[in-house]
């Protein structure tokens, strides 16, 4: 079974992820997967608590630092040996930081890190969900492996981009879905957003659904769809437009 460990202060956020949805059904073995997601808190490694786990910075500033120490304890006593990696930790573990140094997650990234990490991948995963200013630098250069960016604005924590990096790339997981092709006709799956979707009822406050899309012709749909995907995309996000107008 893979396991998913992940290294925070507040690991009550990650348990709607594990408890709902798709992917929280993945995450519980269910609907034939083996993945665990499991939650370390910080707190509970070090003497003192939530009081230890950081400190104010050397050199001034404003805020507090997560430390080095704090997240080497937790990760030894919560991680290596809870899960019983031993001294070859890392031919077994590979150490994920959010944080604005990482490459910006897309959707091309969600995908290639669903083959190489959730399929492929004999490495089980850690995430390291930073808080405060950050994390001390010692820690980051001796544990962590690699850096994702959820893009550019500041979080109060790591905790909402790695459940956006996990949610984003377990949808790439066969039979987390159960029409792995939605996945691929998505907004992103190309530069073109998604085509707008209709349901029951057929009228809705005197608006009725498309004639086009009760008519039964495959090919007509498709065409319809295409044409929607192309004007949505150029009235609400012109610079996908521009990159798929070059293209062509």
């Amino acid at each position: 079974m893979k396991k998913i460990w992940i290294l925070t202060l507040f690991p009550e956020f990650f348990e709607p992820l594990k408890e709902a949805g798709v992917v929280g059904q993945a995450l519980s073995g269910k609907r034939g997967h083996d993945y665990e997601l499991i939650t370390i808190q910080l707190r509970d490694f070090h003497p003192q608590g939530h009081q230890g786990v950081d400190d104010t910075p050397y050199g001034g500033g404003a805020g507090m630092v997560m430390r080095a120490d704090a997240l080497k304890d937790a990760f030894e006593k919560g991680i290596i040996e809870a899960g019983k990696y031993g001294a070859n930790w890392k031919e077994q573990l590979h150490v994920i930081a959010p944080g604005p140094r990482g490459k910006v997650w897309n959707f091309e990234m969600a995908q290639t890190f669903a083959k190489e990490k959730f399929i492929e991948g004999k490495k089980d995963l850690v995430f390291v969900c930073g808080r405060y200013e950050g994390i001390d630098e010692r820690f980051i250069e001796n544990y962590v492996d690699e850096h994702y960016s959820l893009g550019d604005f500041i979080l109060s924590g790591g905790e909402l981009a790695v459940m956006t990096f996990i949610d984003s790339a377990m949808r790439f997981v066969p039979n987390v879905l159960k029409n792995y092709e939605s996945v691929l006709e998505e907004s992103f799956g190309s530069e073109l957003l998604e085509y707008p979707q209709y349901t029951r009822p057929a009228e809705f406050e005197g608006m009725s659904v498309p004639e086009i899309l009760t008519s039964g012709h495959h090919k007509k749909i498709a065409e319809y769809r295409l044409e929607k995907r192309k004007e949505m995309t150029k009235k609400f996000r012109p610079d996908l437009w521009a990159k798929y107008s070059e293209k062509k």
